[in-house]
């Protein structure tokens, strides 16, 4: 296996991306003329690396690399048929799936059925869920890198949740849980498009840690999604966790140790309100939340988990 990999991906989920990018291996993002979806490339406010590279899409079937890593099934279906070549769908090749199946929760095939893949799960939940039929599959667990100058210091009397378009995606991401419980607690939401559900707009990446940092609390509504990495996050800088006790949230979270889940809405309103009442108890929550983000979402085991896996599947 070459020294330094040349791994041929697509920008899907930026942050993910960013933490990705710590491996010491180039990453080439195939890019398209405005930046849309799926083929941003090295943009917005992350501090990308001297290792991620913009290939124009056309200029991918004459560029060299050593490893294609899909990241979405458009681009398996798509990309993989109609822009690489056919050395290119020869080379050692990982689907790295971000989410839980979305039609049927147990009884869905993955879309990727070949021996020869690598499938990824982000969390042993995806995993579980998934039926990964003829595709080996490992899992490899989320990684963050927050600014280590960044705490949380909970003096704001409110509880934060952080969602890109809880609006538009309904109950699968609790648009309803979270106007649930707006209506008896102080709760603000940021993320694209927050503004839709009453929310108070984007903040940009780089700032979120420091901005939810004041908070009390990390309110997560979402019923049925892989492990959110603003969860985990929020987590690394300190902050309590309070959630629906769904995926792979009940195996993060211990309750009264470093946050609380439950399936009962009611049970957590009374959970933040305790919190928002006693801000050394929100404290110490969140002590033990950083101490589990560092021991289980380390982006040294990140790294060597990405490393190991590559070493092994494409040398």
């Amino acid at each position: 296996m070459p020294e330094r990999l040349r791994i041929l991906t697509w920008h899907v989920h930026g942050n993910y991306l960013y933490y990705l990018s710590q491996i010491p291996h180039d990453l080439y993002l195939v890019t398209k003329p405005g930046h849309p979806p799926g083929y941003a490339g090295a943009v917005g406010a992350l501090p990308w690396g001297a290792n991620v590279h913009e290939v124009p899409y056309d200029e991918v079937p004459n560029t060299e690399f050593d490893c294609v890593l899909y990241q979405h099934q458009r681009h398996w279906d798509s990309d993989r048929l109609e822009l690489l070549t056919e050395t290119q769908r020869r080379l050692p090749t990982i689907f790295l799936e971000h989410d839980p199946p979305q039609q049927h929760p147990t009884a869905t095939v993955h879309p990727v059925q070949d021996p020869n893949v690598l499938l990824v799960h982000v969390t042993p939940f995806n995993a579980l869920m998934w039926d990964s039929g003829v595709t080996p599959s490992r899992v490899i667990e989320h990684g963050v890198l927050v600014d280590p100058n960044v705490r949380y210091s909970g003096e704001l009397e409110r509880g934060i949740c952080v969602v890109n378009n809880l609006q538009r995606r309904g109950r699968r991401l609790g648009a309803d849980v979270f106007a649930q419980m707006r209506d008896q607690l102080p709760l603000d939401l940021v993320g694209m498009a927050a503004e839709e559900a009453g929310g108070l707009g984007e903040v940009p990446n780089p700032e979120l840690a420091a901005f939810c940092a004041r908070y009390r609390f990390f309110f997560n509504p979402i019923r049925y999604t892989s492990l959110g990495l603003a969860v985990v996050e929020a987590m690394a800088i300190g902050m309590p966790i309070v959630g629906l006790a769904t995926t792979e949230m009940s195996s993060v979270i211990r309750n009264e140790c470093n946050g609380y889940v439950d399936t009962r809405p009611e049970r957590l309103v009374d959970v933040m309100r305790q919190l928002l009442a006693d801000p050394g108890l929100a404290m110490r929550w969140g002590q033990r939340a950083r101490a589990t983000a560092m021991e289980r979402f380390g982006i040294e085991r990140f790294v060597d988990d990405w490393c190991r896996t590559l070493r092994t599947f494409a040398a």
